[in-house]
């Protein structure tokens, strides 16, 4: 059998993918209004899931959404196009969140995931987009809210790896360059945080099983 891939193809799409990201980064550096504005566009849906994965709490990531991309306004000459802007938008989330529970005496992200969310209302997902993850183009409505469910059971260390590999399609490499954790840890927060949502998968499917 004859193999798909196409060197040359793959190779016109990487310098396609550099050279957007080269575009981004000088117009971001001449601080474009219009630039920015079409950012938003595509990423704001990306950006809200994150931030309401991340914080557990819908209020403090619509807030923490604005100050992002405040952030990526003043601060744009920082990017400097060597890795997918993706990568560096959830990066400055990732800090943002961390900054916002350093004021409320939390000293780490690990200990933000110990917390949770400020509330015990349950969380919700309805961020509509027009580009979705891996996990929404497999699912269903209600095996994406099973998955939803899951990944809420989680701690949030493994909970972030997955929604950044899954929902957010990052390779291991750019989710090890955002969470700043080396290679082999993000390896491992994947294998565990997948081994600890699949007994809550399973019993959701049982449960509809059972249901039929």
């Amino acid at each position: 059998m004859r193999s798909l891939f196409v060197p040359g193809a793959a190779s016109a799409a990487d310098e396609q993918v550099r050279q957007e990201n080269l575009a981004v980064s000088e117009g971001l550096k001449r601080q474009d209004a219009g630039l920015l504005d079409e950012l938003i566009v595509r990423f704001q849906h990306r950006l809200l899931r994150y931030l309401m994965f991340l914080t557990g709490n819908r209020e403090m990531a619509e807030d923490l959404f604005q100050e992002v991309w405040m952030r990526v306004l003043t601060r744009g000459g920082q990017f400097n196009g060597k890795s997918r802007f993706e990568t560096w938008l959830f990066t400055i989330a990732r800090n943002m969140v961390i900054d916002q529970r350093r004021k409320r005496t939390m000293s780490s992200l690990d200990e933000l995931f110990d917390a949770g969310g400020d509330d015990d209302r349950p969380m919700a997902f309805e961020v509509a987009d027009h580009n979705p993850g891996p996990f929404d183009r497999m699912s269903n409505v209600e095996d994406r809210e099973q998955i939803v469910s899951a990944l809420l059971q989680l701690d949030t260390l493994y909970r972030e790896v997955l929604v950044l590999r899954f929902h957010e399609d990052l390779s291991l490499e750019e989710i090890a360059k955002v969470t700043r954790a080396p290679l082999s840890t993000v390896k491992s927060r994947l294998y565990r945080g997948m081994a600890s949502i699949k007994p809550y998968l399973e019993r959701a499917q049982a449960h509809r099983r059972e249901a039929v």
